[in-house]
């Protein structure tokens, strides 16, 4: 499974966990954190985290990253992405692979 996720703090930050500027980025930073110790094979963009595994690791990790952003606020926002396609995997890199060779190839 390919999973992408996006997940922000909202709300109250916990004492001592305010950003002056009010941005995510120290909570977001350590999200990102346990996706790569999680060991999964992972890349994260500006806008979301993807993650490629089995569907209880991903899960496992998606769980950790918000419950650690949950002390930056009172409330986490999570979004979620799922491509669920059992017997497949390397695909975090193969579906670019393909779609690189396909714009080529319209050439």
């Amino acid at each position: 499974m390919l999973l992408a996720f996006s997940v922000a703090p909202s709300g109250q930050p916990a004492e001592g966990n305010a950003a002056a500027d009010g941005s995510v980025h120290d909570a977001v930073a350590e999200a990102v954190k346990i996706v790569r110790d999680s060991g999964l094979p992972n890349r994260t963009d500006s806008m979301f985290t993807t993650i490629e595994g089995e569907w209880d690791e991903v899960f496992d990790v998606v769980k950790r990253a918000t419950e650690a952003v949950g002390k930056y606020g009172s409330r986490v926002s999570l979004v979620i992405k799922a491509d669920i396609r059992p017997g497949y995997s390397g695909e975090l890199t193969g579906k670019v692979e393909r779609l690189e060779s396909a714009i080529s190839n319209a050439d």
